[in-house]
């Protein structure tokens, strides 16, 4: 592991906060409702785990592009990932945007909105070859995912 800047790791957070940025202006109908439900063990593992990603993916910069070897595919793997999420996103905001428009699955993906930053974040992490970042995905992955299934699941049983 290596200590410095990743510009990988800056554009995967620009790719990640801007259509989140955007979604506080434009939260699911009834939103509110679901989120005061949350639970508070996962809320702490979400959070945590955002600021830990956050942090590790910038100051590592194992992320960065390195000579085409075969595991250069976890990078583009990865890539694919937040592509898939940026798609996700545009779908959603041309939706009614209700809660159903957010938590349906994209390809077959469950919760994508949480499922596929946080897979595209662990891909990168062996891309890296960075255990910590692989332990930080694994700590946001829990709280994040955990809250969107629960939300998922209180949609299907209204």
């Amino acid at each position: 592991m290596n200590l410095g800047f990743s510009y990988i790791g800056l554009i995967y957070l620009v790719m990640l906060m801007v259509p989140n940025l955007i979604w506080t202006k434009h939260q699911p109908v009834d939103y509110e409702l679901y989120a005061g439900n949350e639970n508070k063990v996962l809320l702490a593992f979400e959070r945590i785990g955002e600021v830990l990603v956050s942090v590790v993916v910038l100051v590592f910069s194992d992320f960065n592009l390195k000579p085409w070897t075969n595991w250069s595919w976890w990078l583009v793997a990865s890539f694919v990932l937040m592509i898939l999420y940026e798609v996700f996103w545009i779908r959603y905001f041309r939706s009614a945007k209700t809660m159903q428009d957010f938590y349906c699955t994209l390809l077959g993906i469950p919760v994508p909105g949480a499922s596929l930053p946080v897979l595209a974040f662990l891909l990168l992490a062996l891309y890296g070859r960075n255990i910590i970042l692989g332990l930080s995905v694994l700590i946001l992955g829990i709280g994040h995912i955990g809250i969107h299934l629960m939300h998922k699941k209180e949609i299907a049983e209204q």
